[in-house]
């Protein structure tokens, strides 16, 4: 296999306690090392950068220094791994923040004639999503239909260019125990060293 070049965004909004995504994201970044690829990191809670409060601050603002390494490791990728808890039944406010501030005008994707949004910017990467949850994965799936993976997905990832976009959904987290880590950061060591 062909080593890849991948981009993990830790999106969890605590800088300063380690959480289970933590422990998941070493586990893959570990996989993908062994396996030869090159990795890169973006702790967004540790960025500093404002929310963007109009769409004229998003067309015609300019992105925050803070961002700007962010952005470029994302251009650089060819594969990006989102690791977030699951948040009021969504990801946490300060990662939205973060992709709408990155997947601006010019980056994300560019005009043609008419159309503002006609080129994806970020076309020819894969991704994958890796949500933490206190409820079980498969009722998150099934019964809410992972509405807001889905529309992370289709309205973000998606809508620049992003394919395939594959998920992993971890729930019951308080209930996991050692055995049940030590089964999931098995399982991202795995997904890392194929950078999928």
């Amino acid at each position: 296999m062909t080593a890849q070049r991948i981009v993990i965004i830790q999106g969890h909004p605590d800088a300063v306690t380690r959480h289970l995504g933590h422990a998941l994201e070493d586990a893959y970044a570990q996989g993908a090392q062994a396996a030869g690829h090159e990795v890169r990191h973006v702790s967004v809670a540790q960025l500093d950068f404002p929310l963007l409060r109009s769409q004229q601050a998003w067309e015609a603002g300019t992105l925050p220094p803070a961002l700007a390494p962010a952005q470029a490791d994302i251009a650089w990728a060819q594969h990006l791994v989102l690791f977030f808890p699951l948040w009021l039944g969504d990801m946490p406010a300060v990662l939205k923040g973060f992709l709408e501030q990155v997947a601006r005008p010019g980056f994300a994707f560019k005009a043609e004639g008419d159309n503002p949004y006609a080129i994806k910017g970020l076309k020819g990467r894969s991704a994958r999503v890796v949500v933490t949850m206190g409820m079980p994965a498969l009722l998150y799936r099934w019964y809410f239909r992972a509405h807001s993976v889905k529309s992370l997905e289709r309205n973000i990832l998606g809508f620049v260019g992003i394919s395939p976009v594959n998920e992993t959904l971890i729930g019951m987290v308080d209930k996991l125990g050692d055995a049940g880590v030590q089964k999931w950061t098995e399982k991202l060591r795995k997904l890392g060293a194929a950078a999928q």
